[in-house]
């Protein structure tokens, strides 16, 4: 195909996304800038305020902590998972992505249920004589956590088990026949051959975790706000639309900047990985 038809097929669609994303996007965001006259001022207001400025901090510390521990238990499981036969192998992947199939309210109303006082952890470790009075596991970070892997591990893994599918049995045969144990063939092989599925699935993660609304507002509450929780209060509540385009400039640019340094770091680890070769 010549590359002007190329240009004239493709035409519509990149047309359709200007219009339908581009456009859109850009009414929002650029009246944050003009008060009138071009101004930042929205945006020092917002970091300059102790109480954005820590819910700017708690959203991107925990979707980065999330994303880790997505990535800690994705990686072995997705491996085990791409191990195995075809069949059993779409029966894994079915079960991974079952909670999928799950409304976010419902899981959050599952996960109350479980970290409440009254909930199941709790019932546990008092009946275990562990504890003398119930934990305070609800509406904690550590709630949201809890409720934001459950919700993206599945995306993690589905992603990581149809990339390391593709990794041929002779890589790693290969690597058996060095003398690599199956555990340092793990670390130094299977790993960096899934660099490509660790960026997407990581920034996938990150992004949904730190733009999430139903389980930080379900397990986090009022006290334990995230960006996306602000900017629904900010907008629907408020009315305060200058301040809900600020909020969804912030995340997306810290969504860009996650994205760029994960380039970074398996750029810096691929070549690792050469020089050891």
């Amino acid at each position: 195909m010549k590359k002007s038809s190329f240009l004239i097929s493709v035409a519509p669609f990149v047309l359709l996304a200007v219009v339908c994303l581009l456009v859109p996007l850009l009414f929002t965001i650029v009246p944050s800038f003009f008060i009138p006259g071009f101004s930042v001022s929205y945006y020092t207001k917002f970091f300059t305020d102790s109480f954005s400025r820590g819910i700017f901090f708690r959203s991107l510390r925990l979707s980065l902590i999330t994303t880790i521990i997505c990535i800690g238990v994705g990686l072995p499981t997705s491996y085990y998972i791409s191990l195995m036969k075809e069949n059993k192998r779409r029966v894994l992947l079915s079960l991974v992505l079952f909670p999928l199939l799950t409304n976010a309210v419902v899981r959050g109303f599952a996960w109350i249920s479980i970290l409440g006082k009254n909930g199941m952890i709790n019932k546990f470790l008092l009946a275990l004589g562990l504890i003398d009075s119930p934990l305070k596991l609800l509406y904690t970070d550590f709630a949201i956590v809890i409720g934001s892997v459950y919700l993206f591990l599945p995306v993690m893994i589905s992603t990581l088990a149809s990339v390391m599918e593709n990794i041929g049995d002779d890589v790693v045969e290969a690597s058996y026949s060095l003398g690599a144990p199956p555990i340092a063939t793990f670390f130094k092989v299977i790993i960096p051959l899934s660099f490509s599925g660790v960026l997407v699935a990581g920034v996938m993660v990150f992004a949904g975790t730190i733009s999430a609304y139903t389980t930080p507002t379900l397990l986090g509450g009022n006290q334990n706000m995230m960006l996306a929780t602000l900017l629904f209060q900010q907008s629907n509540t408020l009315s305060n639309w200058t301040n809900s385009a600020v909020i969804a400039f912030i995340m997306i640019l810290v969504s860009l900047g996650v994205m760029k340094l994960f380039n970074i770091v398996a750029s810096k680890l691929d070549k690792r990985g050469e020089n050891n070769v």
